[in-house]
This record gives C-alpha cells, structure tokens and sequence, in this order.
C-alpha cells in the first residue's frame, strides 16, 4: 500500500473524510489532511487546489478528495498539470483507473459511496500498479496536451 496521501474534502465529504482517514492511519498509511476540519458550509474549490497543487507539484503522489457528488472536485483537480483525478464510485472504477489511467487522486462522492464500499475503493487503488503498457502512450498523449495548454 502507497504509506503517504494528502486528503481533503468540503463540508459534504468532511464525515466520510474523518472516518476514511481514521481507517489509512490505523493501516499505517501516513496522512496529511488539507482540511475541511468541519461540517460547517464551505466552498469545495479550496479544498480541492490544496490536495491537487500538493500532487502536481510532487509533495504527495497520490491524494484523496471527497465532496457530496465528486463532480467538482474532479474538475477542479483536473486543471492542475500532471493530475489524473478519478471520480469512483465502485472498486471496478478505481482499480481501472490506477491500472489504465495512472490516476494520482481518488476522488469520491459521499452522497454515492458510503464508509464500507469507501474503505474498499481505497483499498483497491492504492494497491493497484499501473499497467503501463499500450496505456503509457496515452498518457504520454495526455502530457503532450498539458505543455499545450
């Protein structure tokens, strides 16, 4: 299991933030919580830069987001060059996503994924290796987009 990963979450994902975070530590992963400390009413785009930039800019290879649908989140994440932010909603979609897509963040939505199937999805994508493969290329295709941009 990858020991080190940056989470955050806005006050809809900040419940299944605590208790997910609770779980990595108690299975030795070191984590870093980039906040909400709270149920109170956020804005997700805060949160969501903070893990984003600490992956983009290589202080955590993988980060965890978590907000009511994931959606945003997502976006957000995936403006940062060098992200691959993946919403999940099952351990299919994560497994997939690390073996096909080298996703770097998780991202899940706490109104679609409560804290068992959580536990599981997490589990699931740090363990699963890249594939590499017929897939590097594409991400090579993918990193040739960002210097574009």
């Amino acid at each position: 299991m990858n020991k080190k990963v940056i989470i955050g979450s806005d006050h809809a994902g900040f419940s299944l933030k605590e208790k997910v975070s609770a779980y990595l530590k108690n299975s030795g992963v070191k984590v870093e919580d980039a906040g909400t400390y709270s149920d109170e009413r956020c804005d997700y785009p805060e949160f969501a830069y903070k893990v984003a930039a600490a992956v983009s800019g290589g202080r955590f290879k993988r980060g965890i987001l978590i907000c009511y649908t994931g959606i945003g989140n997502s976006i957000v994440a995936n403006k940062l060059n060098g992200v691959r932010a993946a919403l999940c909603h099952n351990a299919k979609a994560a497994e997939l996503s690390r073996r096909h897509n080298d996703s770097n963040i998780l991202v899940l939505g706490s109104l679609f994924v409560k804290e068992k199937a959580a536990k599981k999805i997490i589990d699931i994508w740090l363990n699963t290796e890249f594939e590499a493969g017929r897939h590097r290329r594409r991400l090579n295709m993918l990193r040739r987009i960002e210097k574009e941009r």
